[in-house]
């Protein structure tokens, strides 16, 4: 049976800190749903109704398309190591690039290196806890470092370029890319 809450609470925030992976899931009037993995430490609880998670340079840009056109955006965790849970984080999101005022105070929150895009700030609606019975068991091999190694050899004002040129998303929403790099 579902829990819901208005808020995460202190032992959540702890399970979130400890997760390898999380899922983020937007939508817009009109264009596909984006459902996408994430991982590399990047998710953080900043209060009881507030999250972000660092967003890094990769196939494409949806959830900032997705974030612009409409706002909703769900974050999913599962428990794939020990006792059986699902945790669902919905919310408004909203993009924070580089050159935006506030990136300096989010940004601090996590480290930034190269390939480093955005940050998605999202305020907290509710949460759901589910049980999760049926998400298999599994363990944490190691996380792939293939992402990084790919942004470190990059040259950083090319990658720029590359994110300034990418404005739409896959159905043509516009895309707000960064304007500077948070790296050298």
């Amino acid at each position: 049976m579902s829990e819901f809450s208005d808020h995460v609470n202190d032992a959540r925030a702890a399970w979130v800190a400890a997760q390898p992976v999380f899922f983020v899931a937007t939508a817009a009037d009109g264009a596909r749903i984006n459902l996408s993995p994430k991982g590399m430490h990047s998710f953080r609880v900043l209060g009881p109704n507030r999250v972000a998670y660092l967003d890094y340079g990769g196939s494409g840009n949806e959830t900032n398309a997705h974030l612009l056109a409409d706002g909703r955006i769900t974050i999913m965790f599962c428990a794939f190591d020990r006792t059986a849970l699902i945790y669902r984080i919905y919310g408004r999101g909203r993009p924070v690039l580089p050159q935006d005022d506030d990136w300096h105070g989010l940004a601090a929150h996590f480290t930034s290196e190269p390939g480093v895009r955005q940050i998605f700030d999202i305020v907290v609606e509710s949460t759901q806890e589910s049980c999760g019975w049926a998400v298999p068991r599994m363990a944490l091999d190691a996380e792939r470092q293939t992402l990084r190694k790919y942004h470190a050899q990059d040259d950083a004002a090319e990658r720029l370029l590359k994110y300034q040129a990418r404005d739409r998303s896959i159905d043509g929403l516009p895309v707000r890319p960064p304007t500077v790099l948070p790296y050298g």
